[in-house]
């Protein structure tokens, strides 16, 4: 099983996740409604939006090595191990959400659902090697 379609649905999907953060920022999207409805005031939100932001932007990095999209890469192994931590983080978050104060977040659960079977086929795909030399669009 090629691992390729899952990368690239879960860039699309991060890309969008983005979208939502930067919404939160933009106060387009109440931030009472993100975070389980834990955030108190607007600095709490730019700080854990921020961070939210670096994290996913950091999966997309990994992801697209995984791919080979990127000239500098982890060993195969460690970007596998990153891959891995966030299998287990998306499962967590996955509880989280259905245990948040808000059906918008509790909502959420499907989607990080989602993430994890996607890291999941990833990680256990026959072909579980990161290529090498051509950076090429996935196909």
């Amino acid at each position: 099983m090629n691992y390729k379609p899952s990368v690239k649905i879960l860039l699309t999907l991060l890309l969008a996740v983005i979208l939502f953060h930067l919404c939160v920022i933009a106060k387009i999207v109440p931030y009472d409604i993100a975070w389980g409805g834990r955030l108190q005031n607007d600095s709490e939100m730019y700080i854990y939006e921020s961070i939210s932001i670096l994290i996913i932007l950091f999966l997309g990095l990994v992801l697209r090595m995984k791919v080979g999209h990127v000239p500098f890469r982890f060993k195969n192994k460690t970007i596998n191990i990153i891959l891995w931590i966030f299998l287990i983080l998306f499962l967590l978050n996955t509880i989280g959400n259905i245990f948040a104060k808000t059906k918008f977040e509790k909502s959420f659960a499907v989607l990080t659902l989602v993430f994890a079977i996607l890291i999941w086929t990833i990680l256990k795909s026959k072909n579980n090697t990161t290529p090498k030399g051509n950076l090429g669009d996935i196909k």
